[in-house]
């Protein structure tokens, strides 16, 4: 029998590390989701010749090629705006991957409610800071629409701009009949 073994990384994690790493030592007391933020919310969506990233076959490529795009770290440095989470945010993440309640209570010591099923709503639309380091929270919610996409999934962007920042997170909605 005869066996044939690939190996390889990819230079994405320890690019990224790096680049976390460097995050971490501007920016001491941000946490690992502040950094995460940071990284994906100003990642560039186009190539440097400014046309979209392609893929494989030199098209366009989707976001699951993509992601939040390539690491600008320059504007990861001064995102303007980051997602900071607490554990609890976690729980919506654990019900999508399926865990049941009960296992999530394990982790979490709570219980808990099934997120509303899927339009998009940002609400409230437009938020104000009026100080370094404030928090704010802003609700998304999906539901689908009559005559909604005809394939399989969906994408787009949410997006927050303001004078000098933008900050834009990856959105992609899953068609289930």
């Amino acid at each position: 029998m005869t066996f044939i073994l690939g190996s390889g990384t990819s230079m994405a994690c320890p690019h990224l590390s790096g680049v976390a790493a460097l995050l971490k030592s501007v920016h001491p007391d941000w946490s690992p989701a502040t950094i995460k933020s940071a990284i994906m919310t100003t990642a560039d969506v186009v190539n440097l010749a400014h046309n979209p990233i392609e893929d494989q076959t030199l098209q366009p490529a989707g976001v699951f090629a993509t992601g939040a795009g390539h690491v600008n770290p320059s504007r990861a440095n001064d995102p303007g705006l980051i997602y900071d989470i607490e554990p609890k945010d976690y729980i919506p993440y654990l019900c999508g991957l399926q865990y049941t309640n009960r296992e999530v209570a394990i982790i979490t010591q709570q219980k808990i409610s099934p997120p509303p099923g899927v339009h998009v709503a940002v609400k409230p639309d437009k938020i104000d800071f009026t100080e370094s380091k404030q928090k704010v929270t802003y609700e998304v919610t999906f539901s689908r629409l009559p005559n909604g996409a005809n394939s399989s999934f969906t994408q787009g962007f949410l997006t927050w701009t303001s004078g000098k920042y933008l900050v834009r997170s990856p959105i992609v909605a899953i068609m289930v009949d």
